[in-house]
């Protein structure tokens, strides 16, 4: 009983809850779009049902995988993938293919498709969890495993709209999520059986098992994943940029009149929205001004879109996207100012500067939680990707 009540036990909890959450969003939104169509009675029956399955699933899969952990040198390739996919963690997702599986109208049908949904998705939540309970030290490790899948996976499916705006709003949550699997990576590929134990594999270089060289594992681990992440994320960018400065038209020159407004229903975004309405007044022909009102929808992880039709995916964006700019469309129609709706899924940043340009926009107007240019170029801000990209002014607003 005492082990439950040690630092090292709630940490690992806490660990593990995390890497739930992070990872499990997809799987929530796979819960919500695969029982959107049901009855209402039903529907909540649906998402029970299904989650209890998913949960049970989860559970043994997880007792396979504690158990292959300790066969030597599988750590240090489990090691490998949660570098992996924690580096997949911090890259721009592309909202790509898509399945013929459908949200069905029938209980059992939602049910099975949320079940067979996470079987096929849990992969990068398995691995990801046997390591933090393994590498926690604990003779419970599937004491962990049972009691932080239990308390993430309510979380992620009643709570999920808000973690996902947390983590769209705050990337520091992504970044950090990617930084912890780098982590658990490190402290995990010490602790293999073929470097830790002296007797056997005399090939194999062999390290101390000490808390030095663990914590030291865990930090080289967690760089790694930073490191490597925004790297791949800068080089993936670049070509985009690239293409789309070369294809897109050249904006108007004169004078400036043509605004593209981005908004995310965040504070900052309306007082961007105020901006603009105040700078109206200050053009010589407030009449001429047209404003681009842009709203940018993250993707779907590419496994979700598996489960989901493209038009279920539509209609999840558009309702986000619609929540989002409510506020915007009814200052700017209050204040009388015309204006024009466009909803994309992608990237933000670069989205936002793409459509600057195909648009002819004169001059990009968004907000900014102003964190500064090494907070941005560490949590990824999505104003500090606009103006890498855009080849127009962009005018950020505290």
């Amino acid at each position: 009983m005492e082990e439950f009540l040690t630092p090292a036990f709630w940490l690992a909890v806490g660990q593990i809850i995390m890497i739930d959450i992070l990872l499990g969003g997809d799987n929530a939104v796979v819960i919500a779009l695969a029982c959107r169509r049901l009855p209402a009675k039903q529907r909540t029956q649906g998402i029970l049902w299904g989650t209890a399955g998913a949960i049970v699933l989860r559970i043994i899969l997880i007792f396979f995988a504690l158990t292959l952990l300790a066969i030597p040198f599988l750590k240090l390739v489990g090691a490998l993938l949660l570098v992996w996919i924690g580096v997949k963690l911090l890259l721009p997702e592309h909202d790509e293919g898509h399945a013929n599986i459908e949200g069905s109208d029938k209980l059992w049908g939602a049910v099975k498709t949320v079940i067979v949904a996470d079987l096929v998705m849990s992969v990068d939540n398995v691995i990801a969890i046997a390591g933090a309970a393994e590498s926690s030290g604990s003779d419970h490790g599937m004491a962990l495993v049972i009691f932080g899948v239990l308390v993430s996976i309510p979380i992620i499916v009643w709570g999920s709209q808000m973690v996902i705006k947390l983590m769209d709003r705050f990337p520091v949550i992504i970044t950090a999520g990617g930084m912890l699997l780098g982590w658990i990576a490190g402290t995990m590929a010490v602790g293999d059986p073929a470097v830790a134990n002296p007797d056997h594999w005399q090939w194999v270089p062999k390290l101390p098992q000490t808390d030095t060289v663990k914590y030291g594992a865990g930090i080289a681990g967690a760089l790694l994943v930073l490191v490597l992440g925004k790297w791949i994320a800068a080089r993936q960018a670049k070509p985009a940029a690239v293409a789309a400065a070369g294809a897109a038209p050249a904006a108007p020159t004169g004078r400036m009149h043509r605004i593209l407004l981005a908004v995310d229903g965040s504070e900052p975004s309306a007082r961007a929205v105020q901006h603009v309405l105040a700078m109206r007044g200050e053009f010589r022909d407030p009449a001429a001004v047209e404003v681009h009102l842009l709203n940018v929808q993250y993707p779907v992880p590419g496994d979700v879109s598996s489960f989901v039709n493209k038009e279920t995916l539509q209609d999840y964006h558009r309702e986000r996207a619609d929540e989002a700019m409510a506020g915007a469309r009814e200052a700017l129609r209050s204040a009388g100012l015309p204006f024009k709706d466009i909803q994309r899924v992608g990237s933000p940043g670069q989205t936002i500067a793409e459509v600057a340009q195909a648009e002819q926009c004169d001059l990009v107007v968004m907000g900014t939680r102003g964190q500064g240019m090494a907070g941005s170029a560490l949590l990824g801000s999505v104003a500090q990707a606009a103006l890498e990209h855009s080849t127009v002014p962009v005018l950020l607003v505290k």
